[in-house]
């Protein structure tokens, strides 16, 4: 039976791709595991990887920021990403790399069973969705997938890059925020 304690015990014996030969720390994810909306992000980063924990970082910060602004703290949320050790000088994650860890992906959708899933970014919205999809074209979108409602916007780290992108991440947040407040009045 998948339990909490036995996906983190697989997490933390993976050794299916190299990425385990660099990484200090397995990121498996935390927050609510009752959440109604799990945010999935690409993977871990330096600081991620030396705390074991996703999202601490710059973008971590900013993201907390972001759920704010909605009314919503990390500990209304469960927050993981696609890959679970750090890719090594911060790179995408491959596609065998995203392929190796999927399995523990959809585990956590599964033990966590959220209404919602926010996409961070278009490494993460290629792993959920699809490698058709693109981050610019497809952000924003509301999908549908096994009774899960999905939307993607861009990753919290691009936005501290790209600053012009918080305008439209914004908008994507409100449309969140109001799929929520509908989920919630169900």
């Amino acid at each position: 039976m998948l339990t909490w304690d036995s996906l983190k015990n697989q997490i933390e014996q993976c050794k299916a791709c190299a990425l385990h030969l660099n990484c200090t720390n397995k990121v498996m994810g935390q927050g609510n595991t009752k959440a109604k909306l799990m945010l999935i992000g690409e993977g871990p980063g330096k600081q991620e990887d030396e705390q074991g924990l996703a999202f601490v970082g710059a973008a971590g910060q900013l993201l907390t920021k972001m759920l704010a602004a909605i009314n919503l703290s990390r500990d209304d949320v469960y927050i993981c990403n696609v890959v679970k050790c750090r890719p090594p000088g911060n790179r995408a994650p491959t596609d065998i790399e995203i392929e190796t860890c999927l399995n523990f992906l959809r585990a956590q959708v599964y033990l966590v069973r959220p209404s919602i899933i926010l996409i961070l970014g278009s490494t993460a919205m290629k792993a959920i969705l699809g490698p058709e999809y693109k981050i610019s074209k497809a952000r924003g979108i509301w999908f549908e997938r096994a009774g899960v409602f999905m939307i993607g916007t861009y990753h919290p780290a691009a936005l501290l890059y790209n600053s012009k992108n918080k305008i439209y991440a914004w908008e994507d947040l409100k449309k969140l925020r109001k799929k929520l407040d509908e989920i919630e009045a169900l």
